[in-house]
């Protein structure tokens, strides 16, 4: 008699792959959360609410952790993710009161060593680290879509006396989120797109890749143009030379055919490309400010060199330090977001945020954990790459990722600090990177457990 064919049922395909990933589904929420978007008359946003939920990423590592009974982090991990605790714990006693060093050292735990190593312990293979690749790109693709609406409509925040710049669903306080979400959808694309015996999914990466770059560019963010360029960069030649110089090539002879061909890319666009290099000569009351901004923190650090001012400190000690050259803020408006005046509450440089509020104790701590993460990422690249060859090994495109989004990130850092919606997405970041470069890997390709 003939065998009935078993009945399909819905979800039948989803169920199965839930379990399969069940450790990362709330990193993914958080990622999705970040696609919300903000009500122009609320001051809530999916990044405030994606900052609540990641503490469910914590939790969920805690369970984990407690109901295996084994030490959940390696040891160099716990030391490498665990040392920027030393600078922050000081500096939070030095902060101006309890209330600002309890709320300062809680953000800095959060992103830098708390989520980072909750995303570590949930990462269990190259296929869920993979998933969580894949989401960034996801999420950089919406944003990009959005943000290349807002610049074609004339809908995004305010640049140059035009609504045109894009921010996605960040709006105009944040302008910054979008370009940094889309920059590691970039990073991540790119670096899939050398993933082994995966023709289908490295097509469709690289098509990402290429899309994302359109978005990138309507940002008008020069900070991130530069680190995304040196990590792609990076990505290529961590692939192999050969790869990185037929990609540079294409890449060299399209956007040759885009802009001298066609005419693509508008002049605001090229100004704002050929003012990377004239910041020195006459540079923009923007520049003006940040460099400004930059030397007062340097001035808090000689004051106190080896602890700083203090977690938060760097708004209150901002004007006794700077000059008359900074102004009082930086204008914002557009994007469903009438006209604002920010305050410049940090210098727009991590490094020398951390030195003015943390002293030397603080950046050798921090950066000293970002430093060891990117060098152990590259040694295990390497480890890898020489153990199986030129082809890389099966988890190329993980170490690719790892490396990328850590250089991006510490190249961004020189231009930017913490803060805004997509600071929880920096925190996954490093975690994503510390499993590659701390994590056990074992293999696990072959189905679900």
């Amino acid at each position: 008699m003939p065998t009935a064919e078993p009945v399909r049922r819905p979800g039948g395909a989803v169920l199965p792959w839930l379990r399969a990933h069940a450790s990362i589904l709330p990193v993914l929420v958080v990622i999705a959360l970040l696609a919300l978007p903000v009500p122009a008359e609320s001051t809530s946003s999916g990044g405030k609410i994606a900052d609540a939920v990641s503490a469910l990423v914590v939790g969920q590592a805690v369970v984990l952790s407690v109901r295996s009974r084994r030490r959940p982090l390696p040891r160099s991990a716990a030391v490498i993710l665990g040392l920027p605790v030393v600078g922050i714990t000081v500096a939070a006693f030095g902060a101006s009161s309890s209330a600002t060093g309890v709320a300062g050292a809680a953000r800095y735990l959060q992103i830098f060593v708390l989520v980072p190593a909750a995303v570590l312990l949930l990462i269990r293979d190259a296929r869920q680290f993979r998933v969580v690749a894949w989401a960034f790109v996801a999420l950089a693709l919406w944003q990009g879509v959005l943000g290349v609406h807002q610049y074609l409509t004339g809908t995004g925040a305010s640049y140059m006396g035009e609504d045109i710049r894009a921010v996605g669903t960040f709006g105009s306080t944040d302008v910054m989120g979008m370009a940094t979400v889309v920059s590691y959808g970039l990073v991540c694309a790119l670096a899939l797109a050398f993933r082994p015996d995966a023709p289908r999914q490295r097509t469709a990466a690289a098509v990402c890749a290429a899309l994302l770059t359109v978005p990138l560019a309507l940002s008008f963010s020069r900070g991130a143009w530069i680190a995304t360029v040196a990590a792609c960069v990076a990505v290529l030649l961590l692939a192999g030379l050969r790869r990185a110089g037929r990609v540079l090539l294409a890449g060299g002879a399209v956007a040759v055919v885009l802009v001298a061909g066609f005419g693509v890319g508008s002049a605001m666009l090229q100004e704002r490309l050929s003012s990377i290099t004239q910041v020195a000569d006459a540079p923009d009351q923007s520049v003006t400010d940040r460099y400004t901004m930059w030397a007062a923190s340097v001035d808090m650090w000689r004051e106190r060199p080896v602890t700083g001012v203090g977690l938060k400190g760097f708004p209150e000690y901002r004007d006794s330090h700077a000059s008359l050259a900074l102004s009082s803020g930086s204008d914002t408006a557009g994007a469903g977001h009438g006209f604002v005046r920010q305050p410049l509450l940090s210098p727009h440089n991590m490094y020398l945020l951390v030195l003015g509020e943390q002293g030397l104790l603080g950046l050798t701590a921090l950066a000293g954990s970002w430093a060891a993460l990117l060098v152990c990422a590259v040694r295990r690249w390497h480890r890898v790459r020489v153990r199986r060859g030129r082809a890389g090994g099966p988890e190329l495109d993980c170490a690719l990722m790892a490396c990328g989004l850590l250089i991006w990130q510490l190249i961004d850092f020189v231009y930017a600090d913490i803060g805004g919606p997509s600071t929880v997405l920096m925190a996954i970041a490093f975690g994503a990177a510390a499993w590659w470069a701390l994590g056990s890997h074992r293999p696990r390709e072959a189905g679900p457990r």
